[in-house]
């Protein structure tokens, strides 16, 4: 079964506890946290002081997503604040292996994000160092966009590529998916499924969750 993970970024911040509390008690597995600096994308959300709040509220996996310039710089402090995982992104990082090294050295999983726009082939010489690839299946920096339709065949690729060298790294696609286009991306080879507006956009987000979870890659 795929692995959900519903990202805070679309709930609503006025209440945060309750939706972090009604997260804690779905059958969701991971806390999708998206940060954003304004520099990397067009876009300011939140920085390790939220993930310390949120992580007070769980004990599932949260899954970091630095959409942010520089990641290296700010590892430190979000393990500080309880990242079970940091995702960055190849286009932001020059040194990449050396950036998911630091991340591992630190005792947290490691993913590299990769944009619509760039090559999966690209990830072929840093796929041994990630634990999970975060396919982006909008272009950063905004919830609520549309998903990109190209997305499935690059997921195919990435399986692909995985598989080719036997790597037990997972699939994470972000952006854009609800109940109309989930099936097709677990179809494609993803595990797991990252969903804001979709779900706390929902009037019974558990349902959703649910419903999302029963979507099983092929063997």
């Amino acid at each position: 079964m795929a692995i959900i993970a519903p990202s805070l970024l679309a709930s609503n911040f006025l209440k945060l506890g309750d939706e972090c509390a009604m997260l804690d008690k779905s059958e969701a597995e991971w806390f999708h946290l998206d940060v954003m600096d304004g520099r990397f994308v067009p876009n300011i959300s939140f920085g390790p002081m939220v993930v310390e709040f949120i992580r007070k509220t769980t004990k599932k996996f949260c899954d970091v997503h630095l959409m942010i310039e520089e990641p290296a710089n700010f590892s430190e402090q979000f393990k500080k604040a309880g990242a079970d995982q940091l995702t960055v992104h190849i286009e932001a990082c020059p040194h990449l292996n050396r950036n998911l090294q630091q991340i591992k050295g630190m005792g947290m999983k490691a993913g590299i994000a990769i944009n619509p726009h760039t090559p999966i082939s690209s990830l072929a010489d840093s796929l041994y160092l990630a634990d999970t690839i975060l396919v982006m299946s909008v272009n950063p920096g905004f919830g609520g966009q549309q998903f990109i339709p190209q997305t499935v065949e690059r997921i195919s690729q990435l399986r692909i590529l995985i598989d080719e060298r036997n790597a037990p790294t997972l699939i994470e696609v972000d952006g854009g998916i609800g109940m109309d286009n989930v099936g097709m991306v677990v179809q494609a080879g993803a595990d797991v499924i990252v969903a804001g507006s979709s779900v706390f956009g929902a009037e019974s987000p558990a349902t959703v969750i649910s419903d999302m979870k029963k979507f099983r890659r092929p063997s």
